[in-house]
């Protein structure tokens, strides 16, 4: 018979509770500054949940009654370079984090609301209004609360979507020197979500300042967690992660102080990431001010009994036993609070002189609608001043490089010049430079800024945003091929992208993705894709194509230069092409904005990108017509270069657009919609499209050809516009 000998988890998992004799030995003033805290707190979503009665939030309602305790517990003790994000249902964990800013962490409840505390709450509430002088300027609304000055990093639509993001700034904090933690706030649902579990990995292997604090309320919505999980202690998943867990009851704020204040020790002394999962119950559904009884998913049973624990009672009542309160100073406390939050919403709201006995929001709080697109991507001020150049027209010594060795040649120059430039991404810092090369030797000379991650791109691309909102570095984030955006399609699309508009449109988010178009190379059609499309078609990101070498070093020094994401993209066809590069100058820039006149021409403008600019200067070549080829090298819609491309359309009245992927997720659609839009009256036909076919490129080379354009595709649509010649304008 086998020998079975048990298992033990390499780090503790334990429950903590409170004792009396803990009541008795806290600080009076932190049980205090708890009471004030949950009373503001609750007040203010009893505010909320009221507005929302007479429709007056436009959009969810996500109260936090019930879940006060949590937040409270785990936020009181903070300062405010600590960091903490949360998701969708964050109003408590935002207020707790701004009110300690504010507040110094401590409260007087003989005077509880001080001015600061007031605009605290009115601001609050106009973001979550989408008022103008919200956090985030109206944007953000109740789910995107924002402000980086008390390290609020800001509130999550998307279950799991903010803790990657939070890894960074962990990263960051680490990185700086700092004792400074990060505690990412996120429910019972998102503890089953990739990103969360990804990062939970990452943040254990690279011992991250990172508090994974998980909020259990029970319910995703309707769902039971036992119906979801055959482990409903939650805090159980960090033992698989190496964690040191916690389990605590949430609705006793003494007990998550408590197991903050033991978990702060780990983190703050190097000792790497925590969980602590709070037992808590929000009173109400997932949106609204009606009870889950309401839609039989819970009986009122078992909500009287999570009703008689409510957090403001336990703090309350232990604090009367203790004689550092009365009855009548926890109402005094209580009416405070209902008071300056009702000082709030009269501040936002008037009567409807329409609509006897309604209200209405005051008109003039709005945001101008012209603010709509403002801060969707920066305004590229930040390139002012700098030294551009054609690389054609450079008069200095110049060398033969391939392309992959300029690529790592220019990342080699800005990590040198630039400490805060960090590349992080699968195997970069092995095999002499990655899969290709690309970072040939860099990790020898930097070997803390060369990142070798674990194949989590969820986790590792959110970390990279999280480095990049922190803004004290510069992220260079590299999939290894470009398919595997999808992998991370949240983090690329939802968080990164849309972080700078979403939260108000005033901070960068300074991140640059490489990645390489691997089409010809066999891997077939799950590592092949062009995204341009993709990312063009996508709010926030700016995309460089370069189709030479020297291109290549200006635009990647554009990119992280910008304040923006940028995605730089690459192509293993070019990556041992030769040209010439500066011998001595990697600090210059291409001209933003600018596209390039490969070949001037007369009788029709091709439009392209990447190596499909060599294979159209092959096909002019072979089909003898007077083509005037623009490498467009700028593509996302707020760089397009319309001067160079309009000007070479007045001249040729005819227009063709080469990419060589597949033509649904195709990048010149929208490219030939707003030619269509600029210039109709200048074209004598149609635009041509080359493009490849619908499928994915297959393994098999032939299928694999066949599903790409190449020069011959490129000679058949000049041919296609050539018997177009003639029209009319």
């Amino acid at each position: 018979m086998a020998d079975h000998a048990a298992l033990l988890p390499s780090k503790p998992w334990v429950e903590l509770r409170t004792t009396s004799e803990d009541w008795k030995t806290a600080d009076p003033a932190l049980l205090a500054t708890m009471l004030g805290q949950l009373h503001l707190i609750r007040a203010f979503e009893e505010a909320v949940l009221e507005l929302a009665g007479e429709s007056l939030v436009h959009g969810p309602a996500h109260s936090s009654v019930g879940q006060e305790g949590g937040a409270v517990g785990s936020i009181v003790g903070l300062g405010t370079a600590d960091a903490i994000n949360g998701s969708h249902r964050g109003h408590h964990q935002f207020l707790a984090k701004v009110i300690n800013h504010v507040s110094g962490g401590k409260l007087d409840l003989n005077n509880l609301v001080t001015d600061e505390i007031q605009v605290v709450l009115q601001r609050t509430l106009a973001e979550i209004l989408g008022l103008a002088q919200g956090y985030c300027s109206g944007r953000g609304g109740s789910m995107h609360l924002q402000n980086f000055e008390a390290g609020a990093l800001g509130t999550n639509a998307i279950v799991g979507g903010g803790v990657p993001l939070a890894a960074g700034n962990a990263w960051s904090q680490k990185r700086a020197g700092t004792e400074n933690i990060t505690v990412s706030y996120f429910g019972d649902g998102a503890v089953n979500i990739g990103s969360v579990l990804e990062t939970m990995n990452l943040a254990s292997a690279w011992k991250l300042p990172l508090c994974f604090f998980i909020e259990n309320n029970l319910y995703a919505v309707s769902t039971h967690v036992s119906e979801v999980t055959a482990e409903s202690r939650l805090s159980a998943r960090g033992l698989g992660f190496a964690i040191p867990s916690w389990r605590v009851d949430g609705m006793d704020p003494l007990a998550v102080h408590m197991a903050m204040k033991e978990a702060e020790t780990l983190m703050r002394g190097g000792e790497g990431p925590v969980i602590i999962e709070a037992e808590v119950y929000r009173y109400f559904h997932q949106n609204g001010a009606f009870p889950g009884s309401a839609f039989g998913y819970r009986s009122k049973e078992e909500e009287a009994q999570w009703r008689d624990r409510d957090p403001l009672l336990r703090v309350a009542n232990e604090m009367i036993a203790l004689g550092q309160i009365d009855q009548a100073g926890v109402d005094f406390v209580r009416e405070q609070a209902v008071a300056a939050n009702k000082e709030a919403v009269a501040a936002l709201v008037e009567e409807n002189p329409d609509i006897p006995g309604k209200r209405r929001i005051r008109p003039e709080l709005w945001p101008d609608a012209n603010f709509v697109n403002v801060g969707v991507r920066g305004d590229a001020s930040e390139l002012s001043g700098a030294r551009t150049l054609e690389p054609p027209t450079y008069s200095g010594v110049t060398k033969t490089s391939k392309f992959v060795d300029a690529v790592a040649a220019v990342l080699d120059r800005r990590m040198e010049t630039d400490s805060r430039i960090v590349i992080l991404g699968e195997d970069i810092h092995r095999l002499n430079g990655g899969t290709n090369g690309a970072t040939k030797g860099l990790s020898k000379k930097y070997p803390d800024r060369i990142l070798g991650t674990p194949i989590s791109e969820n986790a590792f691309v959110g970390l990279g945003g999280g480095m990049a909102l922190d803004g004290r570095y510069r992220p260079v984030v590299e999939f290894m091929y470009p398919d595997f955006m999808w992998v991370a399609a949240d983090q690329v699309f939802n968080q990164i992208g849309k972080a700078r508009h979403m939260f108000g449109g005033k901070n960068p988010v300074p991140l640059v993705l490489r990645t390489k178009v691997a089409m010809g190379s066999g891997y077939g059609s799950q590592h092949l894709m062009d995204p341009a499309g993709i990312f063009a078609t996508a709010p926030g990101w700016r995309i460089v194509a370069a189709s030479t070498p020297a291109d290549y070093i200006g635009l990647m020094n554009a990119a992280l230069a910008l304040e923006d994401p940028v995605l730089v993209l690459e192509h293993v066809d070019l990556y041992g092409d030769l040209g010439e590069i500066p011998e001595t100058d990697l600090d210059y820039q291409i001209p933003f904005g600018r596209a390039n006149v490969r070949r001037a021409g007369k009788e029709v403008t091709i439009l392209t990108y990447l190596s499909m600019v060599k294979h159209s200067l092959t096909a002019v070549e072979q089909t003898g017509i007077d083509a005037e080829v623009i490498d467009l090298r700028w593509l996302d819609r707020a760089s397009f270069d319309w001067e160079t491309v309009g000007a070479s359309i007045r001249k040729t009245n005819n227009v063709m657009i080469v990419e060589q992927g597949t033509r649904g997720t195709s990048y010149g659609g929208w490219v030939a919609e707003e030619i269509q839009n600029q210039f109709f009256d200048w074209l004598d036909q149609p635009v041509e499209r080359v493009t490849g076919g619908e499928a994915s490129p297959s393994i098999s080379k032939v299928l694999e050809r066949a599903a790409i354009a190449g020069v011959e595709e490129v000679v058949a649509g000049i041919q296609q516009v050539q018997k177009g010649f003639g029209g009319t304008k």
